[in-house]
């Protein structure tokens, strides 16, 4: 037996073999990645074309919820999975996001109060309106905010 070799104890053989384990999952885990990126680039047609235009999301049932939004450029169509919010405003849209300002007080001839917003973000190059006005009834009651308890001895 060779003097300058020495028998490891059995925890240092143990990490010794989970560390080789371990870059071997790495390296294993590393080519499979590129083999998925060689396969997609081969395909052609995705990755050619760069000027894609997207749809609207359509709901597969009802007005929200998954839905489907088709893609399409030069000849080629694709159907991706999107959603559509079961809060969103119907007026302009899932893929226009607008920032909007405070209620206006309610207007007592029409029974309703309104609100203005300027387009934040267009999701998908989605055609939206640059400002909009939207509107709701009035609430029958006037909310008031209760007083703040205030912590500590009460005077």
């Amino acid at each position: 037996m060779h003097t300058w070799r020495r028998a490891l104890p059995a925890s240092a053989r143990m990490r010794h073999f989970l560390l080789v384990t371990l870059l071997m999952v790495i390296i294993m885990a590393a080519e499979a990645s590129k083999k998925k990126e060689r396969g997609k680039e081969a395909k052609g047609g995705a990755a050619e074309c760069a000027d894609w235009k997207y749809g609207r999301c359509v709901p597969t049932s009802g007005d929200c919820g998954a839905g489907v939004r088709e893609a399409t450029c030069n000849d080629q169509t694709k159907k991706h999975k999107c959603k559509v919010p079961c809060n969103w405003k119907k007026d302009f849209g899932a893929d226009c996001k607008y920032k909007f300002g405070r209620w206006a007080e309610c207007d007592t001839s029409t029974g309703t109060k309104s609100r203005s917003g300027t387009l934040k973000k267009a999701l998908f190059d989605a055609d939206c309106q640059v400002t909009i006005k939207v509107s709701k009834p009035c609430s029958p009651k006037t909310k008031t905010k209760p007083a703040k308890k205030g912590r500590g001895k009460e005077n």
